[in-house]
């Protein structure tokens, strides 16, 4: 394949978003245990994956084109909108629908993750604010951040796959961590889990928790 694709050869750009993604990601996660560090790794490899193609080369778009016959005239755009024939348009319309997920999915995670910080400085079991409505909002931001990202902005083979796997990764950590809970506080964290959805709010409450992301900023900011 001859025909030069646009969006890619930009590695310098590539190589800044997966450093910034990267320190994120561990900036907030701070894996300290062997699965944590497991499951941050599939996250970075997600991460790499992803930046690589949208700014460096788009492997996928390539291997479509090459092996199953993709149109080659409409390659300047993302995964969604070439197979779909839509262009630059189509691209667009992923591209703000991924930015308003990953953004929002960035504020519950960064939200989720003070709550827990106050909690743990207080010795206390935090049961209000976004942890009202889930159990693990940091993980639930974590995926509708990477899904907005790396399946509805830029979707390629590794992150469309990968995606489900960090899911899993994740599930399994949590039920790890709630153990540890358990043996804390006991009965009040099992009261906790009866009443808690793990990551999705129940039917209804979706505009509670996003609403309560932001005022927890407003609330931080005025105690201050």
């Amino acid at each position: 394949m001859t025909q030069h694709i646009a969006h890619s050869g930009a590695w310098g750009m590539a190589l800044i978003m997966i450093v910034v993604a990267t320190w994120f990601l561990y900036r907030y996660l701070a894996p300290k245990s062997w699965r944590e560090w497991a499951s941050a790794g599939v996250v970075q490899a997600f991460i790499i994956a992803l930046y690589a193609e949208m700014y460096g080369f788009p492997l996928t778009i390539y291997l479509l084109a090459r092996f199953f016959g993709l149109d080659r005239g409409k390659l300047n755009a993302n995964l969604w909108s070439t197979l779909l024939g839509m262009g630059e348009t189509g691209m667009m319309i992923s591209m703000v629908l991924g930015y308003m997920l990953l953004f929002t999915g960035i504020g519950i995670f960064i939200q989720g993750w003070r709550e827990l910080y106050r909690a743990r400085k207080g010795n206390r079991l935090v049961t209000d604010g976004l942890y009202r409505f889930v159990r693990h909002p940091q993980y639930t931001g974590l995926f509708l951040g990477l899904f907005g990202e790396g399946v509805v902005h830029w979707p390629t083979l590794f992150s469309v796959v990968l995606f489900p796997v960090i899911v899993i990764v994740y599930y399994k950590l949590s039920r790890s961590e709630e153990k540890k809970v358990i043996k804390e506080f006991g009965d009040e964290y099992r009261s906790y889990m009866q009443r808690t959805p793990m990551f999705i709010p129940r039917w209804g409450q979706w505009r509670k928790f996003y609403d309560r992301s932001s005022a927890d900023s407003d609330e931080i900011r005025g105690t201050k």
